[in-house]
């Protein structure tokens, strides 16, 4: 990984992480029914179309425009957000 500039390892990480949060998630909801209480909203490592819930700018499930949108969330297991490259407990906004 010598010649990857700092971004593109930055996406390829922040991808897999993304991809092993979606797995975890994934194993939470096949295992059965999951209490809110064991579930945190994760801002900032949701893929394209793939957020569970709304946006600033949108109000629907699967609206996210792009990868790692900051105030695009999904939910996680509990304790894990902030170990996920990129995530985040809070929504953060593009500044225009």
């Amino acid at each position: 990984m010598k010649n990857i500039d700092d971004k593109t390892r930055r996406n390829l990480i922040t991808a897999a992480l993304g991809g092993l949060a979606t797995v975890a998630v994934s194993s939470v909801k096949a295992a059965g029914p999951v209490k809110c209480a064991e579930l945190e909203r994760c801002y900032g490592i949701a893929k394209a179309h793939k957020n569970d819930c709304s946006t600033s700018y949108s109000a629907c499930q699967g609206t996210a425009k792009e990868d790692g949108q900051p105030d695009a969330w999904m939910y996680v297991p509990k304790g894990t957000c902030e170990k996920i490259a990129g995530g985040s407990l809070k929504p953060h906004h593009k500044k225009k």
